[in-house]
């Protein structure tokens, strides 16, 4: 049976190491541990399930309902899955069918009356009747079956982003934790979890963020990479060990929202600075060892914590940020 390292399985699907744990850790996919190999590695089995997981994704399946089709693992659910999701898009094309339509008619109409103002063509109650009245039920056939090219294609189309923020963060006061090895992200936000709860910070600084960043980012020569989280603090505040005191000296990024485990947004977040004709990219001079300067803002971090189970009602949400100039 052959055996792939999760830098492997990271490289040949082009999925972050990041993604695969977080899928890992909501019992999407499972790795194993042999004894004559350093890491866990991921079998036929589990690579077979990635390829399904990432086709179900491609196709806008939420992770939630990706779950369940693997759980219940019958024909009824997946066909429940599917068919719910074919209404939801099947509601947007006659959405955007609508709008097209609409659009298409009033460009006609400015052409019939060239020669009146558009404040005219907008309240004119009879070219909106008419652009309106023209609309007629739009049968779109598709091909039955779609090839993996095509399907890519069009998920590029969609993933193109349309609500990215520009925003400023100011210079702040952090209290940073940090691990190294295996499980970074939980480990690192439960040494910080446990500081929160300690000093009762919620309480001191109600208005307190919490940010984290790969350090060092994975790569292929890393098995094990790092996770290191932030809380904001008072400047005035004192720690102790294991928690690090930082100043952040604040920037202007490049921000977009994401449903936690959404993180090959990160990629279309990228490619929109990249084609951006005001902005550009603004790396730290540390590079890939801290994610270029990449942060990911856990919303609501600090008062879930102190909510403790209570705060389970929050759905997991992030804001993604790239330093931009």
């Amino acid at each position: 049976m052959e055996l792939s390292t999760i830098s492997q399985v990271s490289k040949a699907f082009s999925v972050s190491t990041r993604m695969l744990r977080y899928y890992e850790q909501i019992g999407l996919l499972s790795s194993i541990k042999k004894d004559d190999y350093a890491y866990r590695v991921y079998d036929e089995d589990a690579i077979w399930r990635l390829r399904q997981i990432i086709l179900l994704r491609k196709l806008r399946i939420p992770l939630k309902q990706i779950y369940m089709i693997f759980e219940k693992a019958d024909a009824k659910t997946v066909i429940e899955v599917f068919m719910q999701n074919i209404s939801e898009i099947s509601d947007e094309i006659t959405a955007l069918s609508t709008m097209r339509v609409i659009l298409k008619n009033f460009v006609n109409e400015m052409y019939k009356k060239s020669n009146i103002s558009m404040k005219s063509v907008l309240l004119d109650d009879e070219i909106m009747l008419a652009a309106i009245n023209s609309l007629s039920l739009t049968k779109i056939n598709f091909k039955e079956e779609r090839s993996m090219e095509e399907l890519n294609k069009a998920n590029e189309m969609l993933s193109k982003l349309k609500n990215v923020r520009i925003v400023h963060l100011p210079r702040f006061t952090v209290a940073s934790g940090y691990f190294i090895g295996k499980n970074p992200e939980e480990i690192a936000g439960s040494i910080v979890s446990k500081f929160c709860k300690e000093v009762n910070l919620y309480e001191i600084k109600p208005d307190s963020r919490m940010f984290g960043f790969n350090h060092p980012n994975p790569s292929l020569d890393i098995e094990n990479y790092g996770y290191e989280v932030w809380v904001t603090i008072p400047d005035d505040m004192e720690i102790s060990a294991p928690m690090v005191k930082k100043h952040f000296a604040g920037g202007l990024y490049a921000v977009h929202a994401i449903k936690m485990g959404d993180f090959q947004e990160w990629d279309d977040l990228y490619n929109w600075v990249n084609n951006s004709e005001k902005y550009e990219f603004n790396p730290s001079p540390e590079g890939q060892e801290i994610m270029n300067g990449c942060l990911e803002e856990h919303l609501n971090w600090v008062y879930v914590n102190h909510l403790g189970e209570h705060g389970n009602f929050i759905c997991g949400q992030l804001d993604l940020y790239m330093p931009i100039k």
